[in-house]
């Protein structure tokens, strides 16, 4: 038997619930609860080990989120301070993991206040509220989760999320700023979970930004609604001795705006993103003069997997050792 999934659909469909014990969910709405597992071979460099260090391409970012990237290093994470704190709701498209989705219903009338989803080790766990409370004054509290209320459009959940802080839109940190706001549309088809976000920012971006992800239930997965909590520690001790520098990036002395150039030919003004570079038309004012790499010299063998470990041979080191994969080269006998 299918629970019946209550939502705000009118009398009529109340008047119903008595009949369709045994039927599908009401108003077109479909089950998101479960464990669904990521599928890494979508978008595996963004979403895996990231992108690279000055890479804007694709982002509808201005001057100011320009200028704010190129300031950013990596090791700034290393800090402390800066080692536990959360992804802002959007990650969950940008990120590695899977996710676990749960309702939480009234005891009393058993309609879904609140559709959940999991944690994970740098984000918290999101609630959207599906009861049609409003959303706070815009001067209450922002949090790293914000405030997220859902309502049903057919077979799609669309969700509004608000009352975000400042965090990041790309792992090499491109921001966001605290006025951002999300809109997420999850569509189930079969087994396949897709979720697309659609992120406003007056600060830092002249057009939404859309990006979308999939995921797959995985009935044997075991996700965690909280992981282990994150523990902060010195990790080298430059950062915590005497002689400690905070790492940083002055303005004009970031030294990676010109690597994807030198790996793929890309040309420099398209690494800088801008609205501009979302488009396919694009390509059309950059292509003169461009020319493919006569041979691929990073991440060369994509998604991991059996084709990965068949053409790692061809393959540049750095794809090898990178934390979390465990391909290694053929031997003489090719296993």
């Amino acid at each position: 038997m299918h629970r019946i999934i209550f939502g705000r659909c009118g009398a009529a469909a109340a008047a119903m619930a008595g009949i369709l014990l045994i039927g599908a969910p009401l108003c077109g709405q479909v089950e998101l609860a479960g464990n669904w597992a990521a599928r890494l071979h979508q978008d595996w460099q963004e979403r895996n080990p990231g992108p690279e260090a000055v890479d804007y391409s694709g982002l509808p970012i201005n001057e100011e989120a320009r200028a704010n990237a190129l300031s950013y290093i990596a090791s700034i994470d290393s800090l402390p301070e800066h080692q536990c704190m959360p992804y802002t709701p959007q990650y969950i498209v940008v990120g590695p993991q899977g996710i676990k989705m749960w309702a939480e219903e009234d005891p009393d009338t058993g309609r879904i206040v609140a559709w959940k989803i999991s944690a994970a080790v740098d984000r918290d766990i999101l609630t959207i509220w599906m009861d049609g409370r409003p959303h706070p004054s815009k001067y209450a509290p922002h949090s790293p989760a914000g405030f997220t209320t859902g309502v049903w459009q057919g077979n799609t959940l669309t969700t509004y999320t608000t009352h975000i802080k400042s965090g990041y839109l790309r792992r090499n940190g491109v921001p966001t700023s605290d006025q951002a706001t999300v809109t997420e549309h999850f569509m189930r088809h079969g087994d396949i979970l897709t979720i697309t976000a659609i992120i406003n920012d007056p600060v830092y971006l002249t057009e939404p930004y859309v990006l979308s992800r999939s995921w797959q239930l995985d009935p044997q997965a075991q996700m965690s609604a909280t992981p282990a909590p994150c523990v902060p520690a010195a990790e080298v001790p430059r950062l915590s001795g005497p002689g400690s520098a905070i790492p940083s990036i002055l303005p004009g002395e970031n030294t990676f705006t010109q690597e994807v150039t030198k790996l793929y030919h890309i040309p420099a003004k398209a690494t800088m993103g801008g609205a501009q570079t979302m488009y396919p038309e694009y390509r059309k004012e950059i292509q003169t003069g461009y020319a493919a790499p006569t041979k691929c010299t990073r991440w060369c063998c994509g998604w991991e997997g059996r084709a990965a470990v068949d053409t790692l041979k061809d393959c540049i080191g750095d794809y090898r050792v990178t934390p979390g994969l465990s391909l290694k080269p053929p031997d003489e006998d090719g296993k």
